[in-house]
């Protein structure tokens, strides 16, 4: 392999990695760019790793992964020619207990210096923390939508697999980083070299940004009767304000004892128990993958007051919302 090409400037990615970093995002990402240089036939992309300390990062599954330097260090090569083209935060798990004013300021700083930013998984947080997606497109884990879309509501966020807003980069994580790494590959070495990059991962496709992260409803739920997964789609867009029956019947054109009926038979429940579950579930992910309060929480998942919302939790869970993030986070540093 030659060790550069006149036509392709090196371009060096800085992947600073924060505490319990998820592993498969951060792997997809560095593997893309190692592919892409063996595929080009020359060094197109270097890499090097970050942590806040210069200390090793553990990542969420426990391993442990050295690092080339610390913040301090990136920062020194900034004036000089080894200086970053891209910076990637790669996030995890409890990511807002993770971030700190280190690492916010520093990508505020490589931004103000001209340096392009990006997200993995959890990663948009780190960025939305640092001022800079106010009225930016990003992409973030399904599971942190919810916590991350009440945080920052400036910010414009969405359930894509991935968005690249100018010199702002973000993904949701696991394989869809494979998918950004892969578009921006593109830009830089064509469709070519993508597609042999697909072939050594034994991968068909790049998929695009606007692609769903989660399977559609029919396919999540097994439900296959059209009237059925439109009431729940209306309730899923309906947490913060739940619709009475009255009004999910009105909007899809049915009698509330045909709507009844419809979910007795196909979910084996009541359309209002149906409806308790999908908040209860949104509030479990909103406790587990964000630091809002609880009674936020119920605000957020439609609940009248914390203390109704503790007893439906519990009734469900056979634990109180506190005992559940108190749990997870035993869990975490264990």
């Amino acid at each position: 392999m030659n060790s550069h090409s006149p036509q392709h400037p090196l371009r060096t990615v800085a992947f600073l990695l924060a505490p319990n970093f998820t592993m498969v995002a951060f792997s997809a990402a560095i593997e893309a760019l190692r592919l892409a240089n063996r595929v080009a036939g020359f060094r197109a992309y270097d890499w090097r790793l970050v942590s806040e300390t210069g200390e090793p990062a553990r990542a969420s599954n426990g391993v442990l992964v050295a690092v080339d330097g610390a913040i301090a260090d990136e920062r020194a090569l900034l004036a000089t020619p080894r200086r970053a083209s891209l910076v990637l935060v790669c996030g995890g798990v409890e990511i807002e207990r993770n971030t700190t004013g280190a690492m916010t300021g520093f990508v505020r700083e490589v931004h103000a210096r001209g340096v392009a930013v990006g997200g993995l998984c959890t990663g948009a947080y780190v960025i939305a923390s640092a001022g800079l997606l106010s009225g930016r497109r990003c992409a973030i884990h399904w599971e942190n939508l919810p916590g991350f879309a009440e945080l920052f509501p400036d910010a414009e966020v969405y359930a894509d697999l991935y968005e690249i807003d100018g010199d702002i980069h973000t993904c949701a994580g696991g394989t869809a980083t494979l998918d950004m790494m892969l578009a921006l590959i593109g830009r830089d070495l064509g469709e070519e070299a993508v597609n042999r990059i697909c072939e050594q991962l034994l991968t068909d496709r790049v998929r695009e940004a606007g692609d769903r992260q989660r399977l559609p409803l029919r396919a999540r739920l097994g439900v296959h009767n059209g009237r059925v997964l439109e009431i729940i789609e209306l309730m899923e867009a309906n947490l913060a304000e739940p619709l009475s029956l009255l009004e999910i019947a009105d909007r899809v054109r049915l009698s509330r004892r045909q709507i009844e009926r419809l979910f007795r038979q196909e979910m084996g429940r009541s359309p209002a128990r149906y409806y308790l579950e999908i908040r209860l579930d949104h509030a479990r992910n909103l406790l587990l993958q964000s630091a809002m309060p609880v009674v936020e929480v119920a605000v957020a998942c439609g609940f009248v007051s914390a203390s109704h919302f503790s007893k439906c939790y519990r009734e469900a869970y056979a634990k109180s919302p506190l005992q559940e993030r108190a749990e997870r986070r035993q869990l975490l540093v264990a």
